[in-house]
């Protein structure tokens, strides 16, 4: 379950922000998750709530928010959204598309105190 793994991740990176910018506890926590990033989010869910025990995040909420995939279409010079890595192109139906983005995970923002 590499879900643990990138909660720890997040872990290090409030840990991080709280000393340097003094706040004491997140109440919320927003991340944007691509479609395309391989994130099981009841599985993350559950790694927040275990691996925040006794840092600044513990009983913070989490927030997930997906962002979509996307690719440039060779054909008609567009970057478009898709719902999957090998759909054709929405707007002219090409199907020489490169990705874009769908693929990232990053914390957006917190809420602190």
């Amino acid at each position: 379950m590499h879900e643990m793994s990138l909660a720890e991740g997040i872990r290090s990176i409030v840990q991080d922000q709280a000393r340097a910018h003094g706040f004491a506890r997140v109440t919320v926590l927003r991340l944007e998750i691509g479609r395309f990033a391989g994130v099981e989010k009841p599985a993350l869910e559950f790694a927040f709530d275990v691996v925040m025990r006794g840092s600044p995040a513990e009983g913070a909420r989490l927030e997930m928010i997906d962002l979509p995939g996307q690719a440039l279409c060779y054909d008609c010079s567009k970057t478009v959204d898709i719902t999957h890595r090998l759909d054709p192109c929405p707007l002219c139906g090409g199907g020489k598309l490169i990705p874009q983005g769908g693929d990232e995970m990053r914390i957006k923002d917190m809420e602190v105190v």
